[in-house]
């Protein structure tokens, strides 16, 4: 009978603790919404991080990468790749639909059963490039299947992020500069 008020009080003493590591969110003036629909099919592959705002588990982090594929049980493979104090760093997850019927929110888990919110904002037609944040605005990052682009490129991207309504301070362009890994 102790166990279970002990069991109780431990959950809620974790749940508090993470929650006092959270950082506020990121002053965007509106919960961002998916624009467009997304194909699966299409979004899958290779991209490549232009932007992001900063987090603890990608700081420091250059020739940042994430490989989306297919598994056989219908959820999606992530594997994140980048370079931290000149060694690779990779890490993998696996993304489920957050809804079955709605291809723009996606949970990924990188860690057992802890998921986090991946919704996919806004894409390009041709699916070169895609805004990815989540509900609180906390995240954000620009991806784009080019591994290097252009200013006028990024300046667009970064733009139409702000265009919803997240705040540009604080949003840190990733170095891209390093080879591409096979």
């Amino acid at each position: 009978m102790r166990l279970i008020p002990f069991a109780a009080l431990l959950t809620a003493g974790f749940l508090s603790a993470c929650a006092a590591f959270q950082s506020p969110p990121v002053s965007n003036t509106t919960v961002p919404e998916p624009r467009t629909p997304v194909d699966l099919d299409r979004y899958l592959g290779a991209w490549y991080e232009q932007a992001r705002f900063d987090h603890s588990f990608e700081r420091g982090c250059s020739d940042v990468s994430a490989e989306y594929a297919l598994r056989d049980d219908g959820k999606i493979s992530v594997l994140n790749s980048c370079v931290k104090d000149g060694k690779p760093k990779v890490t993998e997850g696996v993304a489920t639909l957050a809804d079955p019927g709605d291809s723009t929110k996606l949970k990924v888990s990188f860690f057992g059963p802890f998921k986090g919110d991946y919704w996919i904002l806004d894409h390009a037609e041709d699916y070169a490039w895609s805004i990815v944040g989540e509900p609180s605005g906390r995240y954000l990052w620009i991806l784009t299947r080019d591994k290097v682009i252009s200013p006028e490129t990024f300046d667009a991207l970064a733009a139409r992020a702000q265009g919803m309504g997240y705040s540009l301070e604080g949003l840190i362009r990733v170095d891209q500069s390093g080879p591409v890994r096979e």
